[in-house]
């Protein structure tokens, strides 16, 4: 079957913005760490998907195509209407440099987990941990 731009469109629309797997996957292994956290706080720039308001730290977790990382799947651009993904692409990468500053002059730390880097969970762990320090 080929790939109309309306299929195309609607496959798109469909692509959730909270509560991703990639996201699901680093909550419950944040949880079972035994960090507490909020979720996606409106009044922070960004809205961290993870909060943790006593520490004064956020966790985001990245799609690589969606925030142009520089993976392999960051890389990949679609075949139809590129000029169009390639200028929202760089308008999300922007974005999210722009909220990263605006935290952190709000004097929050950020770390970034992209969605490629969720295949090694362990190594995942120890950055949340050095991130976030040991759990009491």
């Amino acid at each position: 079957m080929r790939e109309t731009p309306e299929l195309r469109s609607r496959i798109m629309r469909a692509v959730k913005g909270t509560d991703t797997s990639p996201e699901m996957a680093v909550r419950r292994l944040v949880h079972a760490m035994g960090y507490r956290f909020r979720l996606h706080r409106q009044e922070l720039p960004g809205k961290p998907d993870l909060v943790f308001p006593c520490l004064r730290k956020v966790i985001f977790v990245h799609g690589c195509f969606w925030h142009g990382h520089n993976c392999p799947r960051g890389a990949r651009m679609p075949v139809h209407n590129r000029d169009y993904w390639q200028a929202k692409i760089a308008r999300n990468v922007a974005r999210d440099k722009l909220e990263l500053r605006r935290l952190r002059a709000l004097g929050w730390k950020c770390l970034v987990i992209w969605e490629c880097e969720i295949r090694d969970l362990r190594r995942i762990q120890a950055a949340i941990v050095h991130f976030l320090g040991r759990r009491r």
